[in-house]
């Protein structure tokens, strides 16, 4: 199990990255769908959710 929450918080974190970077190189224009910041906010509690899990739980 803990494999799987540090895939997939890696792989969340990968996506909000992937977010910030599209805003740098597109600019604010891209910031301002509500849709591409709901997904990014998502995303970044999805990730801090894991990195929760991982620094909390005892994995056997």
């Amino acid at each position: 199990m803990k494999a799987y929450v540090t895939t997939t918080g890696s792989v969340f974190g990968l996506l909000v990255l992937a977010h910030i970077a599209r805003v740098v190189a597109e600019g604010p224009r891209v910031a301002a769908d509500p849709l591409f910041v709901l997904l990014t906010v998502v995303a970044a509690l999805l990730c801090a959710w894991a990195g929760y899990l991982l620094r909390t739980r005892s994995w056997a």
